[in-house]
């Protein structure tokens, strides 16, 4: 599986009213301060749900400069990950210390960082084998 900049710590995020584009977001995601949403919102909130079971091998990436989602979130879900997971498949971490939310603005460092996702899905499909 591949996640690209995922939003994973939903209740230490929506929580932080300091944090950009949070108390924005809270119409569509819950407001967590609320008693009627904490619960809802702990129940789909990746981090706060991984526990000790097999997991798929993992491509995370993340941007240094992401004001969305905080460099952070995937950093510490992927920790998280790696510490429970019960199997040994793979949960890797690309951090791109040059990128807001999506890549890059370079054209070659874009192309890059697709042909990495590319190559991490061919590889799990086999279709790198000789």
């Amino acid at each position: 599986a591949v996640a690209g900049v995922p939003f994973v710590d939903v209740m230490n995020s929506m929580c932080d009213s300091t944090i950009p584009l949070t108390t924005m977001e809270w119409a569509e995601w819950g407001n967590p301060n609320e008693l009627k949403y904490f619960a809802y919102m702990l129940q789909y909130s990746p981090y706060d749900n991984v526990k000790a079971q097999a997991y798929p091998n993992l491509l995370v990436t993340s941007g240094l400069f992401d004001p969305r989602v905080a460099y952070w979130e995937p950093t510490k879900w992927v920790a998280k990950l790696r510490d429970l997971k019960t199997d040994n498949n793979q949960v890797l971490l690309k951090m791109n210390l040059d990128a807001g939310h999506f890549s890059a603005s370079d054209r070659y460092h874009f192309f890059k960082e697709k042909a990495l996702r590319h190559s991490f899905v061919l590889d799990q499909l086999k279709c790198l084998e000789k």
